[in-house]
C-alpha cells in the first residue's frame, strides 16, 4: 500500500519511518526545500512527557488577565478577524475545570511516555544523534502558592507511574549548579528525571535521513493545494497543480492542517500558538544549564545543547503572523538574565519564532476520519518532538490493522462529537 504523508515536520517525518517499517510504499510531501524548516526548527529542545499539561486548566482564564497585563507576559492576545481564533479561546476555556483537565492531562502523559519509550528504542536501535541528554526536566517555582499547587500534577503522575522529585533550594542546586547566582529567587522544584533533552531539528534530519534508507521518499518545494474526493474516500490531492494518488493520505501538518481539512468537510479545532526562541552560544560553562529548567512563572524553557542554549517559550494567540519583534527578544532576555546570567552571549543569540499547532484541550488529533483512506496525526501544541515517536508509531499500528500498545481512548476526532 502507498502512503503519502503531507508534511515534514518531526510528526510528519516520524510518522513516514514508522509506516516505511511497517513495511509501506511512502512518500512525504513538503512544501519546503528539506524536512524540519518550520515549527520543528528551533523549538525549546525538550523531550518532556512528564511535564505534559493542558493549557486549558482550573484559573488560566484568570492567570491569563493578569499575564497579559505584565511587563514580560507569556500570553500575547491580538484580536483578529478570523472567527476560529474565538472559537478556539471558547472551546479552550470550557475546558479550564478540574474534571476535564485531570482527563486531557491523563491522554497527553499517556501519550508522552509512550512516545518517550519509543525514542529511547530507536536511539538504542539506530543510534541516532542530536545533542540529547537524558537528565530530566526542573520546573522552578518562584512563589510558594505555584509550588503547593502542583499536587494536582503529581496526583497524575503517580497514577501513570511516572517518577518525580519535589526539590528544595539545596536539592535543585545539586542538579542545577549553574543556578547559584539566582536560586534566591526560587522557592523550589519540581524535577522529572524521565525527561531528556535534544536539537529537534538535528533529531528530524538524521532521521529523515534513516527513514530515506528504508524506503521512503521525500517530494520538497511542492506545493500541498487541496484534497479530491468521493464516495467515502480521498481520490488524490492536488500538488503542484497536478492530481496526485496513493492508497491512504495522512495529514501531519501541523498548523495547516485545519485550512486542507475544512474544505472536505472536517473540522479540526487546531490553531496555531506562535513561540519565541533564542538559540545562545554559551560562554561560562559554570553558569548554564545541564538539562532542561521550566521557569513556570515567565513559562519559559531553557535547554542545554552541547555549546549551545536553547530558550523557549510565550504564547501568541494571533493567527498565522510570523513576525520578530523586538520586545519579545527583549522578554526572552530579561528572563535569561533571571535565571542564567552570565551564562551565554545573548548579543550573539539567534532569535526564531514558529506557530505550535495547538487543539484547545491540549491532546493531538491522532487516528482515523469519515474518510476511508485519510488519516491525522497533528496537533501536537508545544510538545510535538515529545509525542512524535509515540503518535507516530500508534498512527502506523492502526493503519496496519494492529492493536496498539497503549489505549487509544480520547485521541481521534470522535472526541469533539461526544
Amino acid at each position: 500500500m502507498h502512503i503519502f504523508v503531507l508534511g515534514s515536520g518531526v510528526v510528519g517525518t516520524t510518522t513516514a519511518y514508522y509506516l516505511a517499517k511497517k513495511g509501506f510504499e511512502v512518500t512525504v510531501i513538503d512544501r519546503q526545500e528539506g524536512p524540519a524548516l518550520e515549527t520543528s526548527f528551533a523549538n525549546a529542545g525538550q523531550i518532556s512527557p512528564g511535564y505534559a499539561s493542558p493549557w486549558a486548566a482550573p484559573g488560566v482564564p484568570l492567570k491569563a488577565i493578569k499575564w497579559m497585563l505584565q511587563k514580560h507576559s507569556p500570553l500575547i492576545m491580538k484580536p483578529t478577524s478570523d472567527l476560529t481564533q474565538y472559537r478556539w479561546i471558547w472551546q479552550l476555556i470550557k475546558n479550564c475545570n478540574p474534571k476535564s483537565y485531570a482527563i486531557n492531562k491523563e491522554r497527553m502523559v499517556r501519550m508522552s511516555e509512550y512516545s518517550r519509550d519509543c525514542i529511547d528504542q530507536l536511539r538504542a536501535e539506530t543510534g541516532i544523534a542530536y545533542e540529547g541528554r537524558q537528565k530530566g526536566t526542573i520546573q522552578l517555582f518562584r512563589k510558594q502558592q505555584q509550588l503547593d499547587g502542583v499536587s494536582k500534577d503529581v496526583k497524575v503522575l503517580e497514577e501513570m507511574g511516572t517518577p518525580y522529585e519535589i526539590l528544595d533550594r539545596q536539592g535543585i542546586l545539586s542538579y542545577e549548579p549553574g543556578l547559584s547566582g539566582t536560586i534566591n529567587e526560587f522557592v523550589g522544584a519540581l524535577r522529572l528525571p524521565n525527561d531528556e533533552t535534544g536539537d529537534c531539528f538535528m533529531f528530524t534530519q538524521a532521521l529523515a535521513n534513516l527513514a530515506k534508507e528504508a524506503g521512503v521518499k521525500f517530494k520538497f518545494n511542492h506545493s500541498i493545494d487541496r484534497f479530491e474526493y468521493k464516495n467515502g474516500q480521498i481520490q488524490g490531492v492536488w500538488v503542484n497543480g497536478q492530481l496526485e494518488t496513493a492508497d491512504a493520505y495522512v495529514v501531519a501538518l501541523g498548523s495547516y492542517s485545519t485550512a486542507m481539512l475544512k474544505p472536505i468537510g472536517i473540522d479540526v479545532p487546531i490553531y496555531p500558538l506562535k513561540g519565541f526562541s533564542l538559540t545562545i552560544p554559551i560562554s561560562d560553562e559554570s553558569k548554564a544549564p545541564q538539562s532542561t529548567v521550566l521557569d513556570e512563572t515567565y513559562k519559559v524553557a531553557l535547554t542545554r545543547f552541547d555549546n549551545r542554549i536553547r530558550m523557549g517559550g510565550m504564547a501568541g494567540v494571533n493567527g498565522f503572523d510570523l513576525s520578530l519583534k523586538q520586545k519579545y527578544r527583549d522578554t526572552l532576555h530579561e528572563v535569561f538574565n533571571h535565571v542564567f546570567p552570565g551564562g551565554g552571549h545573548l548579543e550573539e543569540a539567534t532569535f526564531w519564532t514558529g506557530l505550535r499547532p495547538a487543539t484547545p484541550d491540549g491532546t493531538p488529533i491522532v487516528g482515523k476520519t469519515r474518510y476511508s483512506n485519510l488519516w491525522i496525526n497533528s496537533g501536537h501544541g508545544t510538545l510535538g518532538w515529545t509525542m512524535s515517536c509515540g503518535s507516530a508509531k500508534y498512527l502506523a499500528d492502526l493503519m496496519a490493522g494492529e492493536q496498539p500498545q497503549i489505549s487509544t481512548e480520547g485521541f481521534d476526532l470522535s472526541r469533539y462529537s461526544a
